[in-house]
C-alpha cells in the first residue's frame, strides 16, 4: 500500500510540474528544463536555458540573460558580452484517439458480426464525437548564448555588452517573480 501511495504521489508531482511554466533553476532539478552552463575558458561560458511547453520564448530568453548576469557576478566580474546567441523553437504534435474505441468495439469483417452497445456495429464507427481525433501542438523554446566576462565599466558603444547588476535588478522580478525580494547584488 505504501508503495502504491508513493508512486501515486510521484505521478502527481510530475503532473503538477507539467502544468506550470519552467521555474528558474538548474536543469538537473527540473526534468531537463532550466539552465545549464559550461566553462569554456577562464572568462568564457556557454549558457543554455530550456523551457517546457508552457514557457514562453520571452521567459526563456529573460532567464538566459539572468543566468548570464548571475554567473558573471558569482565569478567576480562586472559585465559580460554576449558574443553569440540563438533561440530555437521545437514543435511536436500529440494526438488522442477515439474516445470509445476498444470499449464498445468495431465490427469484425471476417467473423460473425460483433455486437456493440447499443447497435449491431459491423465495420463502422460510431460517428462524431466518438471517432474524433484531437491533435495539439506542443512548442518548446531553448536558448543558448556564449558570453565573455570582464571587470570594470561596461563599454557604452557595444550593444552586446550587459552590466550584470543592472540585468539582475531589472530582470529579477520578472524571472524570479515573488522569490526576487530585495536585490541580492
Amino acid at each position: 500500500m505504501f508503495r502504491l501511495l508513493t508512486l501515486g504521489g510521484a505521478a502527481l508531482v510530475m503532473l503538477a510540474a507539467c502544468a506550470t511554466p519552467t521555474p528558474y533553476g538548474p536543469a538537473s532539478t527540473g526534468g531537463g528544463y532550466g539552465f545549464s552552463d559550461q566553462r569554456i575558458e577562464e572568462n568564457r561560458y556557454r549558457i543554455t536555458f530550456r523551457g517546457n511547453s508552457l514557457t514562453s520564448r520571452e521567459t526563456v530568453e529573460n532567464s538566459l540573460l539572468f543566468r548570464a548576469a548571475e554567473l558573471t557576478l558569482d565569478r567576480g566580474y562586472d559585465f559580460f558580452i554576449a558574443v553569440e546567441n540563438d533561440t530555437e523553437m521545437s514543435t511536436s504534435y500529440r494526438s488522442s484517439g477515439p474516445a470509445f474505441y476498444g470499449r464498445y468495439g468495431y465490427g469484425r469483417p471476417f467473423h460473425r458480426p460483433y455486437y456493440a452497445f447499443p447497435y449491431y456495429a459491423y465495420g463502422f464507427g460510431w460517428g462524431s464525437p466518438y471517432d474524433d481525433y484531437y491533435t495539439r501542438e506542443i512548442t518548446r523554446y531553448s536558448a543558448v548564448t556564449f558570453i565573455v566576462m570582464y571587470r570594470g565599466s561596461k563599454p557604452d558603444d557595444n550593444p552586446q555588452a550587459f552590466d550584470a547588476r543592472s540585468v539582475l535588478n531589472n530582470l529579477g522580478p520578472i524571472v524570479l517573480g515573488d522569490q526576487a525580494g530585495a536585490s541580492r547584488y
